[in-house]
């Protein structure tokens, strides 16, 4: 669905989003579009991002539940990275008992509102454009949100996949539907609240329900993923909204840009901003992979000071807390990470090949997709030790098919401009 661009009176767009920094800079990304084409942009979300969000000169607005303090419980952040049960938990363990609170201060953020932009996790946005007769546009940030038969959710191991997929839509289509039965008691809190609010019944909230009917936005490549016949038709698919900055501003600090001067480029090592709170081993394991194979590294170990290896790094690898990775990432040799869809749409657009260790959610459907498109290898979380990190780098460094593929499929990344195509699109709504 093609939007055309065109010129919008000043309006007030609140957009809503829950999560991590993966799920925030898109958001951040467009608000600051919007501002610059003369809209007021206000973000609501976790109180705990309230001041990284101002001093971008961008509304805030307070929405609960605000965002766990995962840097002091380590258990919450196991159960959150759960392969198995960590989308149930976020969903039943964290929104759904919040859902009310949710509601009363999207509703209050939506006060003036021309216009609400939801993320998949704010549940509450529906129901204030029902209640306010808001006009309301949804958001999907990874593919597999869109739950297609036609490209069937990567969560279940390779083999299993891969026979369901050779079935056809029809067998993928049970298997969607058997993920709805499972997850349907998961928002009865949300159901109750729209019952009492004399609203009708509507759509499964994670599945059909979480699309507006009016206008859906896929905040993500069609290199990443194509679209599907089953997909909304009011769906647009815009490219990735790419911000990653900490603060504003920064860039890369003097001692990395020093590092990377040097030659040759690092293998570069992340667990983006959610994974890096249940590192376990990965930093240690990836720093003694590093010197086995003789590379140069970064490891980006966020500010758990426990993710820091406890033997001394030699000068050939160097840590660092939190930076840019679209400054990072292209001056690398390779990238391992998580598979989040933030740091995975920032390796693409680098250019580099990656290997891809993904924890929950839609990590393991990402890293699918990306080994898909021939740029890029994956290895379970259960299985990365040192001896395999060298065994998969030796030959994602060592195949000249990977970085050329990745090179290519980082071209076509950087021609899009997925800011610029989903802001257009909200324009014109």
């Amino acid at each position: 669905m093609e939007i055309p661009n065109t010129a919008a009176a000043k309006q007030r767009i609140v957009l809503a989003t829950f999560g991590s920094l993966g799920d925030l800079h898109p958001y951040l990304a467009l608000a600051l579009e919007l501002q610059a084409r003369g809209h007021e942009a206000v973000i609501a979300t976790s109180a705990a991002y309230r001041q990284k969000v101002e001093a971008l000169g961008l509304g805030f607005r307070a929405v609960r539940p605000d965002a766990p303090d995962i840097e002091d419980q380590p258990a919450l952040m196991k159960k959150l990275m759960n392969r198995w049960r960590g989308s149930e938990f976020v969903v039943r363990g964290l929104i759904m008992p919040a859902v009310r609170d949710s509601y009363e201060d999207t509703l209050a953020a939506a006060d003036g509102a021309d216009l609400l932009i939801s993320h998949p996790l704010t549940y509450a946005v529906p129901l204030v454009a029902q209640v306010r007769q808001i006009r309301w546009i949804s958001t999907v940030l990874s593919p597999l949100l869109f739950f297609s038969r036609y490209d069937v959710p990567r969560l279940l191991p390779a083999p299993v996949m891969s026979a369901l997929n050779a079935l056809g839509p029809k067998a993928c289509g049970a298997f969607i539907g058997a993920m709805k039965w499972t997850g349907r008691s998961w928002c009865a809190p949300l159901r109750q609240l729209r019952a009492e609010l004399g609203l009708p019944p509507v759509p499964d909230p994670m599945f059909e329900g979480q699309h507006s009917p009016e206008l859906v936005l896929g905040l993500f490549s069609e290199v990443f993923g194509p679209r599907q016949p089953d997909w909304p038709t009011q769906t647009a698919i815009t490219g990735f909204p790419f911000y990653d900055q900490e603060e504003a501003g920064a860039g890369l600090p003097s001692e990395l840009a020093r590092f990377l001067d040097d030659s040759p480029p690092p293998v570069v090592f992340t667990l983006g901003s959610s994974a890096v709170m249940d590192a376990g081993r990965f930093y240690e394991q990836s720093a003694e992979a590093a010197q086995q194979l003789g590379r140069r590294a970064v490891l980006l170990i966020g500010r758990d000071p426990r993710n820091l290896p406890k033997q001394p790094l030699p000068p050939e690898i160097a840590a660092f807390t939190y930076e840019p990775y679209s400054e990072l990432f292209p001056r690398a040799a390779a990238i391992v990470h998580q598979g989040g869809v933030g740091t995975t749409a920032q390796a693409l657009r680098s250019g580099r090949p990656m290997l891809v260790m993904p924890y929950a959610h839609d990590q393991p459907d990402n890293a699918n997709r990306v080994v898909r498109l021939g740029v890029a290898r994956t290895i379970s979380r259960s299985q990365y030790n040192t001896k395999r990190a060298v065994q998969e780098l030796t030959l994602l460094l060592g195949n000249p098919a990977y970085a050329q593929k990745a090179a290519e499929v980082g071209k076509r990344i950087r021609q899009e401009n997925g800011v610029k195509a989903a802001c257009d699109a909200i324009e014109a709504a």
